[in-house]
């Protein structure tokens, strides 16, 4: 269905260019656009030609017009105006409607075979089948964009996303929830995983000037074929949360770029709790002070380099040394030794997966 918001902006536009008034109202009379005041006085006389089998008739001044969608009655139009002029304005506009009911009644369609695609709602046969119909291409490149915003129910975003992508026809935008927007979009045969980064940069900093709005924006691998659309959507779903879990500092999450954060994501809890508890003995890393935790972090950023370490702490060599003495004391663990140090990153990484789905609403 045509929002009034779209019917009030077509008619106004007809009216800047014909100079002519016109009317919208549903089959019971109502008036959903209008470009004068006194229209709800024609109630009873729309309710008539509703009632009548003209397509088109002249009533007390006014010009009345039938929209039909397949058959089906939906709108009333009115022409301010009796004469020959007013007549050709009116079935220019009815002409103008059933076309947007056309364009509309299509993009719905195409939404709800994305939305279901994406869900893995469909058949496999019921894919191609309503892909033939909807006139999409089925052998072409395509990749799955997560947009998600700080609000839920963001109009603005969508309508950004939207406008961004307005010229290319082949990408599809729509929502499967509150709070993301998804954008299926094709992929050229020469566009590489760098350039998709860029994409979706590009929304984030649409987003961020023209929405006003902050975003987080996970997208999936490339995928050939329209069944494995879904795919592509669940792990920029996948990309999402791992990116919240263990890239927080990062607004762009690529799929392909998770690294070991993917295979922690996919470990079951009591699992996680049993590593934690064997490595440690019943401690947690989170459990350490901050001044450890962040000599511990600084060590790992500098690939293990002692030197380089203490420099970016601005502490004596033998300072740090003794830090990572202490840490081997209290867990087992020599953070100079590569073996180990892969054993305490992996287990901080644990930590915060834990952390996370605790207090997550899954």
């Amino acid at each position: 269905m045509i929002s009034n918001q779209i019917l009030q902006s077509t008619l106004d536009g007809l009216k800047a260019i014909t100079r002519i008034d016109l009317c919208i109202s549903d089959t019971e009379g109502k008036t959903l656009a209008t470009t004068f005041s006194e229209a709800e006085e024609d109630e009873r006389a729309i309710l008539a030609f509703v009632d009548s089998p003209a397509d088109s008739q002249v009533i007390q001044g006014f010009q009345f017009f039938k929209v039909f969608d397949e058959h089906q009655l939906e709108y009333i139009l009115l022409a301010k105006g009796g004469s020959d002029d007013v007549y050709m304005v009116g079935k220019l506009a009815a002409f103008q409607i059933q076309n947007l009911l056309v364009a509309y009644k299509e993009r719905f369609d195409k939404d709800n075979f994305i939305k279901n695609l994406l869900l893995d709602n469909l058949l496999l046969v019921d894919i191609y089948n309503r892909a033939k119909k909807l006139h999409i291409e089925t052998s072409v490149k395509r990749v799955v964009y997560i947009i998600e915003t700080k609000n839920e129910k963001d109009t603005n975003a969508l309508e950004t996303v939207r406008t961004l992508f307005a010229s290319k026809t082949k990408d599809f935008i729509t929502a499967v929830d509150e709070k993301n927007i998804i954008l299926v979009r094709e992929v050229k045969p020469t566009e590489t995983y760098e350039d998709l980064e860029k994409t979706a940069n590009v929304i984030l900093d649409m987003l961020n000037t023209e929405a006003m709005t902050k975003a987080h924006v996970a997208f999936g691998t490339v995928v050939g074929e329209i069944k494995e659309v879904s795919r592509s959507y669940k792990e920029a779903k996948m990309a999402l949360d791992v990116g919240k879990i263990f890239y927080s500092d990062k607004n762009v999450i690529a799929y392909n770029k998770l690294g070991i954060g993917r295979l922690i994501y996919q470990l079951p809890i009591p699992l996680c709790r049993m590593f934690i508890k064997e490595i440690f003995e019943g401690k947690s890393p989170d459990e350490f002070d901050d001044e450890t935790l962040a000599t511990i972090n600084k060590f790992f950023e500098n690939s293990l380099n002692v030197s380089e370490t203490s420099r970016q702490l601005y502490i004596h060599r033998n300072t740090l040394v003794y830090r990572l003495d202490k840490l081997q004391k209290g867990t087992g663990l020599d953070l100079r030794v590569f073996e180990d140090a892969i054993t305490f990153k992996i287990a901080l990484m644990v930590v915060k997966y834990m952390k996370y789905m605790e207090n997550s609403d899954f």
